[in-house]
């Protein structure tokens, strides 16, 4: 049809004609109203894959991401009573997969970024195990010397010194006027008996005797006399006078004197004689003097040592300068005289020795020998005297006095007494080496022992 509505006569049908030529084609219609949907049709066949893309450009490196939640976001947990055959969360996870798969490119590792702010300070953490001790390491260079330092400020005054020593006793007196004649005075005690007279001439010789009756050789017995006075000092070694042996007068008492040193040169005190015991303790019994005619009392480098008491020497104390507590570190002396002779013997091992005959014991004893102090100063005991034989074991022996007037003990000076050498079968020299340590050690192992002996008399 042409598009083209027209109403014409309607005449009697004829026979049909023949199909007329095509006729040109028709002007466009105007567009139709919208048609209704039509039914859904059937699910198409999946296309095949396609081939794989060029790579792309590396990309610039993304932002750094937030915080991811929960990992437990994508948990999906299947339903208490599935249906049969596959659950819903199963095609969700195969999606998912699939995707990550075929979609998904993993990036190279990016740069590195920027170091972050510093975080708040962490909490101290507990103690560690004690690590073991490192390699010991060598030896540093010496460092040199530092430059001096400034001067000090000026120290305030000391404090008022303590009394002074008792001054030397004064000038004697002139002599006074002649008194009364006294009365006549009382006999007095028996002398002691008179010394030895001299050998007489030798007599002529008298004419020859008779013939003896046989005889036996036998020495006459001999018994010395109370002819003799002899000296013996005892020393306490305490803050007691002691007393003399039987048969001995006391002359004096006094304090026990070892040794003096001056100008670093020393003189020692037999602790057997009468020169060790001074009647009066001075810190400085003697002065120095030259030949300008001046002398100094208290010189700084001059010393005096004294035989010490009993007690715990502490060696990191002051020096002591009051007179009164030096007093008590002092030995007690005293000097004793009697007609019998002594002397002194040391057997080196842990027992005291036997007297020889005709002696009897005064008392038993350790050995002592000598006194060193700082430098080549020093003093030794005759062997043979009653001072090498001192009743009692203390260390230190001896306590050390100073001309600026103070005492202490001090861990320089060093005491030396006779070492015990018992009988042994072993090659060398026996005690070489040895080192005892503690009191007890000492006077059983170390010290030897000894015995002051006096001589009987009628």
């Amino acid at each position: 049809s042409s598009g083209i509505n027209a109403e014409w006569p309607l005449r009697p049908g004829g026979p049909q004609g023949e199909t007329g030529p095509q006729g040109p084609e028709g002007l466009a219609g105007e567009k139709g109203d919208t048609g209704a949907t039509g039914p859904k049709g059937d699910t198409g066949a999946d296309g095949a894959r396609g081939d794989a893309g060029n790579d792309g450009p590396k990309g610039n490196p993304g932002p750094v991401g937030e915080p991811g939640l929960d990992g437990r976001v994508l948990v999906i947990d299947n339903p208490k009573n599935p249906a049969p055959g596959f659950t819903p969360e199963y095609y969700i996870w195969v999606e998912l997969i699939s995707n990550v798969l075929n979609n998904t490119q993993i990036a190279e590792k990016g740069a590195p970024g920027l170091d972050g702010t510093d975080g708040p300070q962490g909490e101290k953490g507990a103690q560690g195990e004690k690590g073991n001790a490192g390699v010991d390491g060598n030896d540093g260079i010496d460092g040199k010397d530092g430059p001096a330092g400034a001067n000090g400020l000026s120290g305030k005054d000391g404090a008022k010194g303590e009394a002074g020593l008792k001054g030397e006793t004064g000038p004697s007196g002139s002599d006074g006027e002649s008194g009364e004649k006294g009365e006549k005075g009382a006999p007095g005690l028996k002398g002691l008996g008179g010394i030895k007279g001299q050998k007489g001439i030798q007599g002529i010789d008298g004419s020859k005797g008779d013939q003896g009756n046989p005889g036996s050789c036998q020495p006459n017995d001999y018994s010395p006399c109370n002819c003799d006075t002899h000296i013996l000092v005892k020393h306490s070694q305490s803050l007691e006078v002691p007393d003399c042996p039987a048969d001995f007068e006391s002359l004096w008492s006094g304090f026990s004197l070892v040794f003096f040193e001056g100008n670093g040169y020393g003189l020692s005190q037999d602790l057997g004689s009468a020169g060790s015991c001074l009647e009066q303790f001075q810190l400085m019994p003697f002065m120095q003097c030259s030949s300008s005619d001046v002398c100094r009392h208290g010189v700084r480098t001059d010393k005096s040592f004294w035989l010490a008491v009993e007690g715990d020497a502490d060696f990191a104390v002051k020096p002591m300068n009051n007179i009164d507590l030096i007093r008590d570190h002092i030995s007690r002396c005293n000097v004793c005289v009697g007609t019998k002779y002594i002397l002194a013997r040391h057997s080196f091992t842990a027992e005291a020795p036997d007297c020889p005959a005709d002696f009897s014991p005064l008392w038993t004893g350790y050995s002592y020998v000598m006194v060193t102090s700082s430098g080549t100063s020093g003093g030794g005991q005759d062997l043979s005297s009653a001072g090498s034989c001192l009743e009692n074991f203390f260390l230190p022996t001896f306590i050390e006095c100073l001309g600026r007037g103070t005492c202490a003990y001090y861990i320089n000076n060093l005491d030396y007494w006779l070492a015990q050498n018992p009988e042994t079968n072993s090659p060398g020299m026996w005690g070489m080496g040895n080192v005892y340590s503690g009191l007890d050690d000492i006077i059983n192992q170390g010290v030897a022992r000894c015995t002051v002996c006096a001589r009987n008399t009628l």
